[in-house]
C-alpha cells in the first residue's frame, strides 16, 4: 500500500473551497465546511494522512514534510481553485520529483483531458465516484486496469480508461468519522450551526434537477443512494463517543429530506440519542415529516430557495412551486425550526424586477439568516453550457477574484454582470437592515455569552465582506 497523502490545498486566506463545500469562495462570515469527499477517499487507504489546509491556517511550508513524505499525494480540486492547485502541485513535484501526483473533484471528473493537460506535473486525475479508484492505485494495481481513471502514460501520452460504475451499497463505504480525527474539529464553522459542529453523508446523487447544482450532474448522479438507518446511527454514536465536543450533527446529503419516509425513520431512530442536529432540505416538506423530525432533534434546516420567482424557478428546473415554499415557511416558523436560507441572483430570466420580488420574497418567509450567491455556472452543469451557448459569459471575468471573493460571470443584454454583483449587497442590507430582524438578532445574542461573543465577530467580519465589495471594482 503506498504511503499516501489526501491534500485540500493552502488558499486564499479565508477561503472556503474544501471538498464539501458547494460553492467554493470566500464567505460572508467565517466558515469552512468539513472535507467529507477527501476524507471518503482517504477512508480507503489505510494509514493514510489527511490534511485540510485552509481552514488550519496552514501554508505550503507547514505541510512540507508531509509532502516529502508520501509516495502518493491526492489533492482535491475545483473549477476556481485550480490554478492555484497546479501551482501547488508544480512545488509538491519540485521537493518530491518520484511521488505520484493526482486531483480528484468535480473540475476534473468533467474535464479530465483538458485537466492534465493544464497541469504537465499531474500525472492522473479520478473522475467521478473516485473511491475506489484511489484504493486501486495505493494497491499498486496497473494504472491500465483501473477504471475511472486518466494518467499519463511513460510516452507522455494521456489515456483514459472505462468508466467506474456507480456505487450501489453506500454501507459499504468506511467512514469519514475516524479521518477527522486528523483534523481540528474546532477550526470548522457554519455562520447558522452551533460550534462545534460535524458534517457527513448518509447517502449520495440528488433526484432534483437543478441545473446550476455540481455535485448531482458531475458526480453523484440523480438517483438517491441511501446508507442504512441503522448504519447512520452507528456513525453518531460514534461521534457522541469520540468527539463529546461536537454540538450539532449536519447531515449534508444533497436533500436528506427527499425520501420523507426514510428522513422519518432516520429522525425517530436519532431522537433517543438525544443528538442536535440539521440538514439540507428542498421547501416541500410536509408539515407530517416536519413534526416527526422537530420531534426528534432536529434544530435547522438549510433551505434552498434559490428565487421567489416562478417563472425562473422553472428555468432552473427547480421543481418548487413559490406558494409551496411559502406554506413550508410558514410550517417551519410555527414548529420552531430554524431555517437558514440561500437564494441565488442572475439565473437566467433575471431582471431588476425578479430581484426585487425575490427580496419582497425572502422578508416575507423571513428565514433566520441567509446566503446570497452569485449564479455560478461550474462545467459539467447545464448551466454552464446553457451559458455557453448563448453567449452569457462576460469576457472579462472569472469565478472569483484573486483574493477568492464571488464574482459575477453571468452578462445578460438586459442585466450587466455589474448590476447583478452589486445587487447582491443592496440585498443583504435591506434583509438585515430591518427593525424587525435587527431585534431579532439581538435577542439571539442576549441569550448566551457565547452568541454574544459569536455575533459580535459575525457582525464585524460581514461588515468586512461588504466593504470589500465596495472597493471592488467590477466592470
Amino acid at each position: 500500500m503506498l504511503r499516501t497523502l489526501f491534500l485540500q490545498a493552502p488558499s486564499f486566506d479565508g477561503y472556503d473551497g474544501g471538498a464539501g463545500a458547494r460553492y467554493q469562495m470566500k464567505r460572508e462570515v467565517k466558515s469552512f465546511w468539513f472535507p467529507t469527499w477527501l476524507a471518503q477517499a482517504a477512508a480507503m487507504v489505510p494509514g493514510s494522512k489527511l490534511i485540510d489546509a485552509p481552514p488550519h491556517n496552514q501554508s505550503f511550508k507547514d505541510i512540507e514534510a508531509d509532502v516529502r513524505g508520501h509516495e502518493m499525494i491526492v489533492v482535491h480540486t475545483s473549477t476556481p481553485s485550480f490554478k492555484s492547485d497546479c501551482q501547488t502541485v508544480r512545488m509538491i513535484r519540485e521537493i518530491n520529483p518520484t511521488a505520484k501526483i493526482g486531483f480528484i473533484g468535480a473540475k476534473v471528473a468533467v474535464e479530465p483531458n483538458e485537466s492534465m493537460a493544464a497541469c504537465p506535473e499531474l500525472d492522473f486525475v479520478c473522475r467521478n465516484e473516485y473511491e475506489d479508484t484511489i484504493r486501486e492505485l495505493a494497491e499498486g494495481k496497473p494504472w491500465a486496469e483501473i477504471l475511472g481513471l486518466t494518467y499519463r502514460n511513460e510516452a507522455g501520452e494521456i489515456v483514459a480508461t472505462r468508466e467506474r460504475p456507480i456505487r450501489e451499497d453506500m454501507d459499504e463505504l468506511p467512514s469519514v468519522l475516524p479521518l477527522y480525527k486528523q483534523l481540528k474539529v474546532e477550526n470548522y464553522f457554519g455562520g447558522y450551526l452551533l460550534h462545534p459542529y460535524m458534517s457527513w453523508y448518509t447517502g449520495r446523487g440528488c433526484k432534483s434537477r437543478c441545473t446550476f447544482c455540481l455535485w448531482p450532474q458531475t458526480i453523484g448522479g440523480h438517483r438517491y443512494r441511501l446508507q442504512s438507518v441503522e448504519r447512520v446511527v452507528e456513525d453518531v454514536k460514534y461521534v457522541q463517543r469520540e468527539f463529546p465536543q461536537v454540538r450539532e450533527i449536519f447531515f449534508d446529503d444533497d436533500t436528506l429530506t427527499d425520501h420523507h419516509e426514510r428522513v422519518e425513520e432516520l429522525a425517530r431512530a436519532l431522537g433517543p440519542l438525544g443528538v442536535t442536529w440539521s440538514c439540507n432540505a428542498k421547501a416541500n416538506v410536509p408539515r407530517k415529516t416536519l413534526e416527526v423530525m422537530k420531534a426528534n432533534g432536529l434544530r435547522l434546516l438549510l433551505v434552498g430557495y434559490e428565487s421567489g420567482n416562478q417563472k425562473i424557478l422553472h428555468n432552473i428546473k427547480k421543481g418548487l412551486l413559490v406558494d409551496v415554499a411559502k406554506r413550508f415557511a410558514r410550517d417551519c416558523h410555527e414548529l420552531g425550526i430554524i431555517v437558514h436560507g440561500t437564494f441565488i441572483l442572475g439565473l437566467p430570466g433575471e431582471t431588476r424586477e425578479t430581484i426585487q420580488e425575490t427580496l419582497a420574497f425572502a422578508k416575507e418567509v423571513n428565514p433566520r439568516t441567509l446566503q446570497v450567491s452569485l449564479a455560478a455556472p461550474y462545467p459539467g452543469t447545464f448551466l454552464y453550457n446553457q451559458a455557453k451557448e448563448n453567449g452569457w459569459f462576460a469576457s472579462d471575468v472569472d469565478l472569483l477574484t484573486d483574493d477568492g471573493t464571488q464574482i459575477a460571470p453571468l452578462d445578460y443584454p438586459h442585466l450587466s454582470h455589474t448590476e447583478i454583483f452589486n445587487s447582491v449587497e443592496d440585498f443583504y442590507k435591506k434583509f438585515y437592515f430591518r427593525p424587525s430582524k435587527i431585534a431579532e438578532i439581538v435577542g439571539e445574542m442576549l441569550t448566551s455569552k457565547d452568541m454574544l461573543v459569536r455575533r459580535l465577530r459575525e457582525g464585524v467580519e460581514f461588515f468586512q465582506f461588504l466593504r470589500t465589495r465596495e472597493d471592488m471594482i467590477v466592470s
